[in-house]
């Protein structure tokens, strides 16, 4: 409490009733949230099982977890600090057989929702090429996070898409049903539903949770926003914590308008701003609330810092993306050189993924370390995704995505047709496919060598499932793989052993993962573990610092969101590029561009420079380029024209580089 400033120190200290936490960027929201949660413990002597917080990723919700228990020791044990989607699988575990559910159904991941969707839309005559299957699961979705099921979908009637997707969407969740498997949507939908149907399951769960508290609450969208609101209905003990000039996920359902709103769902609520920054210098800052202002419907605050005025912000003018480029990375030169800098303190923020391009080029040029967030995720590998789908039909036979998935892998000459026979079979007889792949001598139109590999199939995974044990996970595995002899599958598949051997190790983690999740969670079992992988967050290998890599990181001012460096690179400052032409003819006053420039001006913690470019290329054309109307709601005071200090700064900026490269030679 003593390194709290007052601000923070009146937030921790207000805990009955409502409270509306406005945290600016760099504010230490976090430190405030978990001193708030310790105090609840320790002082007013709040179980631990009556106290929820609620985040957005599952890295933020563990570190917050590891800050309470470093506090507040053993009385910090059963405390619930989790994700959306972690919570209302817990609640759904615990009660979803009110919807018809079984307790172990499975969370399907994108692609197995994609097998469902394409069998949905076969059975209702939609055909794939004349309607994306893509664009049906995009359109699903944000139908279920405005809460709006099949029954409620009212489609508009000169719009194709909206039209099929009413006629598959039913289906699709009958199918899901079937399969007892919900999708990641499904999860904070069906526990709404629940929770308003059901007025004793939504007293249990008021009762447990007295004390709410949600991080990033600008970010929830309607779904989000109801389950909240129904837990704490009751006893209106919700701290909300967030800020609306950094709400930057409208495109994928966040609201804006849940924390702007916050005092009216809450009459006398207190509001608490925070906004001493501890983060950046006043330069950043000055320029950052110079910006948002700018917007007119929004909370009234300004960030300042105690930390000094610290250095001007650079702005460079290109003459195109390639001369950008090549100015950014002799200014990361020089300032590496000049401070002794590792290259992790260095980040490129660009608006579209495609800028960076330019930047790759270069930086692989000059040889200077950088790492693109937005690889592909482990668990989105296809050799892991056949892996832990087997794990997936041992934990829920009844999983038929998973079950399609590795009928034929490795390749037991099991074809297509008689995956459609045995769907079919299915089907007419009303019996689930694992059960059908059992009395495949019953169907007719299946060959006499594929009866006898999908009967050998069938018979080694019903022994597998009927001896699996609950301790010893990760060994049981690893011996079931080696059964496979998936390596052997790989390596005949795979023309390049190089390649084969990069897919077996990813598959030797996903039994080395099962091992360490069980030696580190008390009564492991594997659907906590499926559980696990399928609540992880779409977070690309963003933290590489965290791993030891010393790397300029490029990255999208979306993902850059909560992260922090000392010298950022916000390039791209140009019309319809930042702001995006997209959102300028959706938005015309362009406010949560504006949010998300903000977002990127105070990434910075020491120095910013700005870069836009006269002209850019598009399709092989060269295209004038107008400075963004960000760029001039900046003081100019507060820039310095990174050309205008002409030869001498150019020419330190070779000096320095030619020594750089003279120094990395010696060593």
């Amino acid at each position: 409490m003593k390194r709290l400033n007052t601000p923070q120190q009146q937030a921790v200290n207000h805990t009955e009733g409502a409270l509306l936490l406005l945290a600016g960027a760099g504010s230490g929201k976090t430190q405030v949230i978990t001193t708030r949660i310790v105090h609840l413990l320790k002082d007013k002597r709040i179980s631990a099982d009556n106290i929820l917080a609620v985040t957005f990723t599952n890295k933020a919700a563990r570190e917050m977890k590891e800050r309470v228990g470093t506090m507040a020791g053993r009385m910090a044990d059963g405390i619930i600090i989790s994700t959306f989607h972690s919570l209302g699988v817990r609640i759904l575990r615990r009660d979803i057989r009110a919807l018809g559910f079984k307790p172990n159904f499975s969370i399907y991941s994108s692609s197995d929702q994609a097998g469902v969707l394409r069998q949905a839309m076969r059975e209702r005559d939609i055909d794939p090429k004349q309607c994306d299957p893509d664009l049906m699961l995009w359109k699903i979705s944000g139908l279920k996070n405005r809460l709006i099921s099949p029954a409620e979908f009212k489609p508009a009637h000169d719009d194709k898409l909206e039209l099929a997707t009413a006629a598959v969407y039913p289906r699709y969740q009958e199918l899901l049903k079937g399969f007892n498997a919900i999708d990641f949507d499904d999860i904070i939908m069906l526990s709404v539903r629940l929770l308003q149907s059901n007025t004793a399951i939504l007293g249990h769960w008021q009762e447990r949770f007295r004390y709410i508290m949600v991080d990033e609450y600008q970010d929830t969208n309607a779904s989000q926003y109801l389950l909240i609101s129904l837990l704490a209905q009751k006893h209106g003990n919700i701290c909300v914590v967030g800020d609306d000039d950094q709400s930057i996920y409208g495109w994928r359902g966040a609201e804006v308008q849940n924390i702007l709103n916050f005092g009216d769902d809450y009459p006398g609520c207190r509001v608490i701003k925070l906004e001493q920054n501890y983060r950046s210098t006043s330069s950043i800052l000055d320029a950052a609330n110079s910006v948002i202002r700018n917007n007119p419907i929004r909370t009234d605050k300004a960030l300042w810092t105690a930390g000094g005025q610290g250095r001007g912000i650079d702005l460079i003018v290109a003459a195109d993306e390639e001369e950008e480029a090549a100015r950014v990375a002799d200014s990361m030169m020089l300032e590496q050189f000049r401070g002794k800098l590792p290259w992790s303190d260095f980040a490129v923020l660009y608006r579209s993924n495609a800028q960076s391009r330019a930047f790759e080029e270069k930086l692989r040029l000059e040889r200077i370390p950088y790492i693109v967030v937005g690889g592909q995720q482990f668990y989105e590998r296809k050799e892991v995704k056949d892996a832990v789908a087997y794990l997936r039909v041992i934990d829920n036979p009844g999983d038929e995505a998973s079950l399609l998935r590795i009928i034929n892998f490795p390749r037991r000459g099991i074809g297509d047709n008689t995956l459609l026979h045995l769907n079919q079979w299915s089907l007419a007889h009303n019996v689930p496919l694992f059960e059908a792949l059992g009395r495949v001598a019953e169907i007719a139109d299946i060959s006499e060598s594929s009866k006898k590999a999908v009967g050998a199939f069938h018979r080694m995974m019903t022994e597998v499932i009927a001896g699996f044990g609950r301790t010893d996970l990760g060994a049981q595995v690893n011996a079931l793989f080696n059964r496979l002899r998936i390596e052997d599958e790989l390596y005949r598949t795979l023309n390049d052993a190089s390649q084969a051997r990069k897919r077996i190790e990813n598959i030797e983690q996903v039994v080395n993962s099962l091992a360490i999740f069980e030696a580190q969670t008390p009564r492991a079992t594997l659907s906590a573990f499926l559980e696990r992988i399928s609540l992880m967050d779409e977070e690309k290998s963003e933290d590489d610092k965290e791993h030891g890599h010393n790397a300029v990181t490029l990255m999208s001012l979306h993902s850059s969101k909560g992260l922090e460096f000392n010298h950022v690179y916000l390039v791209g400052l140009e019309e319809e590029l930042l702001p995006h032409k997209r959102s300028i003819e959706e938005d015309p006053s362009c406010a949560e561009e504006r949010r998300l420039c903000y977002v990127g001006i105070t990434r910075a913690r020491q120095h910013l420079t700005i870069s836009r470019c006269r002209t850019r290329r598009k399709y092989g054309t060269i295209e004038e380029r107008k400075p963004s109307r960000f760029l001039a709601e900046i003081p100019e005071h507060l820039l310095i024209d990174a050309s205008t200090n002409g030869e001498a700064k150019d020419g330190e900026t070779v000096d320095m580089a030619a020594a750089f490269f003279a120094q990395m030679l010696g060593e």
